[in-house]
């Protein structure tokens, strides 16, 4: 099966999930969500097992009548995480036109990107479309269904453009963190290396970042600092316009 006819099928199945409250949804109108989340310094995604394909996809789910599409953003978001209020963005709509087939309406999806605490989030499938629900390293994801792939990318794309003018070091990182952990970070994002000495110079330049101690190594004989971003500096950073990323 091509990736035009599962597409198809994905519209098919899921309005098929839907059953008797199928009509409560607009049945060609979705979102989908890419969820990042840092975890020992990588960045993770989470990623939907379905069940019948044996493949992995993005959580996702149709648009209620009586939502908005950032409602059913956050819910899916809930339903999939157990998390409110969480960093989230819209960042592209598909639309095209292999999204439907011959006398049928296209299949539209809303793309959203979300930031959350990994430690926080509880990974949870639907139990009917999909039976696991469980983060990925971003660079070792499996190929994933339909197009979601190219929701990936275009995300991280939105996520690399945006690094400086959002708060998204302070979100994927809530708590301590070591420099080295923070600048992988931004690698995976940017898709390049980083100089290790002016990363950390620049850093620290920021003015956003607190001390808060050592990281304990056994095979390090002087363990890396760890430090924290300061919340308020980070908000009046942004405020300001400066830029943050690299």
């Amino acid at each position: 099966m091509d990736s035009r006819d599962l597409r198809i099928d994905q519209a098919r199945t899921s309005i098929e999930f839907l059953g008797s409250d199928a009509h409560e949804y607009l049945p060609h109108l979705a979102v989908d969500c890419v969820v990042f989340g840092v975890h020992e310094g990588d960045l993770r995604i989470l990623l939907t097992h379905w069940t019948k394909r044996d493949r992995w996809s993005l959580p996702g789910g149709f648009v209620r009548n009586d939502e908005s599409v950032d409602e059913t953003a956050s819910r899916v978001l809930r339903m999939r995480t157990g998390l409110d209020d969480v960093f989230l963005e819209q960042f592209h709509t598909f639309g095209s036109l292999d999204r439907g087939h011959p006398g049928a309406d296209r299949f539209v999806s809303v793309g959203y990107y979300a930031l959350v605490d990994f430690s926080m989030a509880t990974p949870t499938p639907d139990g009917i479309l999909t039976d696991e629900c469980r983060w990925w390293n971003l660079c070792g994801r499996p190929d994933l269904l339909f197009d979601h792939d190219e929701m990936v990318a275009r995300a991280l794309g939105t996520l690399r453009l945006q690094l400086g003018t959002r708060p998204i070091g302070l979100t994927l990182f809530p708590d301590d963190f070591t420099l080295p952990e923070l600048q992988r970070l931004y690698e995976t994002v940017l898709g390049r290396s980083l100089d290790r000495r002016n990363f950390q110079k620049k850093m620290r330049e920021l003015g956003i970042l607190t001390r808060v101690g050592e990281k304990s190594t056994e095979n390090s004989r002087r363990a890396p600092y760890l430090y924290r971003f300061d919340a308020e500096k980070y908000a009046e950073a942004l405020e300001r316009g400066d830029s943050l990323a690299y």
